[in-house]
């Protein structure tokens, strides 16, 4: 359970989190590969602080463990469901933002 002591979490942790809820049941390879880091002691730090967990095993090679997030990330974040969680669009349409995206 999260600590109050450690009840603040990084960015990187956000990030991961994230990954993770919008894509679950994910790797760390999986998670490594969108974020484009190496991710393992962030998910070692997000599993002792039980917001995600090991679920199975993927049938890639090696068997790794797939994650997902646990009742207490539900708790964190005042969710009731993952079906709560916003939407995410990739791309960003406003005007301003477009220029980003383009040649």
């Amino acid at each position: 359970m999260v600590d109050d002591k450690e009840s603040i979490l990084s960015q990187a942790q956000l990030e991961v989190l994230a990954i993770i809820a919008y894509n679950e049941p994910i790797t760390r390879v999986e998670i490594d590969d969108i974020r484009g880091i190496h991710s393992a002691h962030i998910v070692k730090k997000l599993v002792s602080k039980d917001l995600i967990k090991p679920c199975g095993k993927s049938n890639l090679p090696g068997k790794p463990n797939l994650f997902k997030t646990t009742k207490e990330f539900l708790d964190y974040f005042g969710l009731s469901s993952l079906s709560d969680l916003p939407e995410v669009s990739i791309f960003n349409t406003d005007e301003e933002n477009r220029e980003l995206f383009s040649k």
